[in-house]
């Protein structure tokens, strides 16, 4: 399928699947949502507001909601994958039966599978029985809710398929929401995952008072080790310079609608990981479990990353953020 993409279902009713769905339908596409409860799924079709996770955002008609799979996945062109990186296996499995042959998959997930150590469209084709080309990811600076309130963003579409990307392109570009075609795949995942784990790292260190210096070395230097990763597994490292790499990185390390940023700002006020998830609603940010697979798959490839492994200790094992802080800056020094 690499042609006009008009009916699109949207497996997932969280903030950012919901924003993603009114997108695509702001766009002029049919979006059918799937909703895990008939409440949410009620809320959306009866009053156009997710209120639970979009609170005072009007959605558009053209977006509806279901509780059932089968008739989300209906006829639809493309199906986009909007749950949580450690839980997409699970819940793709249950979808497989019901997926439209020869459409192409999108994933909006951001991690690195804890044990197989797979990126979310590796998980994909393995569980879909799907070719690589088939996956698209999309990646950038995309905070859900100020998408929701149509601020300008932009971000990128990845597919190995050109056309693929180009016909997915063209279904989610909007006067706020603009979309470019990359075909590194391995770059923009990688660069989704890694940009949690060092937006943690910017939590803990704002959560001990340091300021704009610490955020932006560590900014810069997770960045590099991201990079370093991603080239190790095939990435072009240019794509860590663009919207996928640096652009994702900045805003998620920045902003306090980043649930890992913030996060991170508990973990370095001397909280323990179970006080930052009873901050957050009793929501783990996707960096707290992603940084141990994500420095596990770096260990397999023989690549140092000192930030993300620092923050894996604090998160798993008990370091606290002053002996990271300490370890880090006191590191051998060395060529940029």
């Amino acid at each position: 399928m690499t042609g006009d993409v008009r009916r699109i279902a949207v497996l997932g009713a969280g903030s950012w699947g919901t924003v993603f769905g009114k997108v695509l339908a702001d766009a002029g596409r049919e979006v059918r949502l799937l909703a895990r409860r008939e409440e949410v799924a009620t809320a959306i079709n009866e009053h156009r507001t997710n209120p639970e996770f979009l609170p005072g955002i009007t959605l558009p008609s053209q977006l509806t909601a279901t509780v059932h799979a089968e008739e989300a996945l209906d006829g639809a062109d493309a199906v986009v994958l909007a749950v949580p990186s450690q839980t997409l296996r699970a819940n793709l499995a249950a979808w497989r039966p019901l997926l439209p042959p020869g459409r192409t998959i999108v994933s909006l997930a951001k991690g690195v599978e804890l044990g197989t150590l797979q990126r979310m469209s590796e998980v994909i084709s393995e569980v879909a029985s799907v070719p690589t080309d088939q996956i698209a990811v999309v990646s950038g600076p995309n905070l859900a809710r100020e998408i929701a309130e149509e601020e300008p963003t932009a971000t990128v579409i990845a597919c190995a398929d050109h056309d693929r990307a180009v016909a997915l392109q063209q279904a989610c570009t909007t006067d706020y929401f603009r979309t470019y075609t990359n075909t590194d795949v391995i770059g923009c995942e990688l660069g989704g995952a890694g940009k949690n784990v060092i937006a943690l790292a910017c939590g803990i260190a704002t959560g001990m008072g340091f300021g704009d210096n610490t955020r932006a070395s560590l900014i810069t230097r997770g960045l590099a080790e991201t990079a370093r990763l991603g080239v190790a597994l095939g990435a072009d490292p240019m794509t860590f310079a663009g919207l996928a790499g640096l652009g994702d990185l900045v805003a998620t390390c920045t902003s306090p609608l980043s649930r890992n940023r913030t996060f991170g700002e508990h973990l370095g006020r001397g909280e323990s990981l179970a006080q930052a998830e009873a901050a957050n609603h009793g929501q783990v940010a996707e960096g707290v479990k992603s940084c141990s697979s994500i420095c596990a798959l770096a260990e397999r490839h023989g690549v140092e990353l000192p930030i993300a492994d620092a923050v894996r200790r604090v998160c798993h094992e008990g370091l606290s953020a002053a002996e990271m802080g300490k370890e880090l800056i006191t590191r051998a020094p060395r060529p940029e």
